[in-house]
């Protein structure tokens, strides 16, 4: 059988952070959390939290979590029927949903859904960011229970639902455009107009790069990993670089920023991927994420 108090002092452990925080939780000394995870880890015959500050879980030890996140949400759905099976005097802990999502989503319409959800649900959030393209392998990896993603094919054991289009221009500031543009945005003054990435797995400008001039540019960059100053960094004439709609709409209007080259989007399709163990328990959470982005991302009608 599993050893249930030894599963909760991991995940206790890697949600706190850390071995003093998790006792706190489970009303425990952290001696008797510290014993039950050796123990757990010397039956497994694998370490299941990197001890450090803070704690963080293996890649089994994320598995663990998954499974445990799936018996809170058991445990939950049991209490609402039969509530005297647990005892009013042992602190209850509520759950805390893994959720993973790329960084524009996030600055754009994501926060909307999860208030939405968040609002009338008893679980917490727990929200990671990684890129588009990077974020499926957090499922796979068992890191999370759902995530936003740019991967159309489904991921094993989990259900797939389309949300939309997000739809970036590249965008600079008319001052900037009159500096490094005076002859038109040409293959040659790309080369040396400096851009913007968010980080090394950013390939937005690059994949703009090579859809607008057929093929791949070097290109010097500036490296700012914030969606919000990403914006302020093209008002300000610090370079060009790749924003959502969403962002940049009212500046175009304004004529603070302008696209480097008129009707050339770069569309992002985004896919929402859960857990198949979790996701009629959750269907109110894929229902919000769904409903708000039809709502705000762009959908290709053709």
């Amino acid at each position: 059988m599993l050893d249930y108090p030894a599963l909760r002092a991991v995940a206790s452990v890697v949600q706190t952070g850390s071995f003093e925080r998790a006792a706190t939780i489970l009303n425990v000394t952290p001696s008797a959390i510290s014993q039950r995870v050796k123990q757990l880890e010397e039956r497994l015959g694998t370490v299941l939290i990197v001890r450090g500050t803070p704690c963080t879980a293996t890649e089994k030890g994320e598995w663990l979590c998954r499974h445990m996140e799936n018996v809170g949400m058991l445990e939950a759905e049991l209490l609402g029927q039969l509530p005297a099976l647990f005892d009013p005097d042992e602190p209850r802990q509520r759950v805390t949903l893994q959720i993973a999502t790329n960084a524009d989503s996030l600055g754009t319409w994501f926060v909307e859904a999860m208030a939405n959800f968040a609002k009338n649900a008893s679980y917490l959030l727990n929200i990671a960011v990684d890129d588009q393209d990077h974020t499926a392998e957090w499922l796979e990896r068992g890191r999370v229970i759902a995530a936003v993603t740019s991967l159309e094919k489904p991921i094993r054991g989990c259900r797939r639902f389309e949300l939309g289009i997000l739809r970036y221009h590249a965008t600079a500031s008319p001052d900037f455009v009159a500096r490094h543009f005076p002859d038109g945005v040409t293959a040659e003054a790309i080369r040396n107009a400096p851009t913007l990435t968010f980080n090394q797995k950013d390939r937005l400008q690059s994949g703009w790069i090579r859809q607008t001039f057929g093929q791949d540019l070097d290109h010097p960059t500036h490296w700012l990993p914030s969606t919000q100053s990403f914006v302020e960094a093209a008002l300000s004439g610090m370079g060009w670089g790749m924003n959502p709609i969403q962002l940049t709409r009212e500046h175009f209007a304004s004529g603070r920023l302008v696209e480097l080259v008129p009707g050339t989007p770069l569309d992002i399709p985004l896919y929402w991927q859960i857990n198949r163990l979790a996701a009629d328990r959750l269907a109110e959470l894929t229902r919000e994420v769904v409903t708000v982005a039809k709502r705000r991302l762009y959908c290709d009608q053709t």
